[in-house]
């Protein structure tokens, strides 16, 4: 006998004030990634579905994004500037 089965995981990446596009308000939004991993005997094995999707905390309202706009909206979030131009983190600046 052989049991197995897909289990889902639920990551939150950011909050991001965004104009939501539904109600139109400018609230909190979720940045989240759902894997679904293929499980064998209960063991998580290898991911078979990634999506991303943000959420408005304000209506509820749920749209799902590509990976490319939920790394930008990633990056947005942790503050832009604080990487350079070939996208490697920069220091932040200390005063001496």
């Amino acid at each position: 006998m052989i049991i197995f089965g897909t289990k889902g995981y639920l990551y939150q990446l950011a909050i991001l004030t965004l104009v939501c596009g539904q109600c139109g308000n400018p609230a909190a939004h979720t940045l989240r990634k759902r894997v679904t991993k293929f499980t064998l005997f209960f063991v998580p094995l290898f991911p078979f579905s990634t999506k991303y999707t943000t959420q408005c905390t304000f209506c509820g309202a749920e749209q799902q994004v590509t990976r490319e706009q939920a790394e930008q909206l990633q990056a947005q979030e942790t503050g832009g500037q604080a990487y350079g131009p070939s996208g490697q983190q920069q220091q932040p600046y200390q005063r001496p």
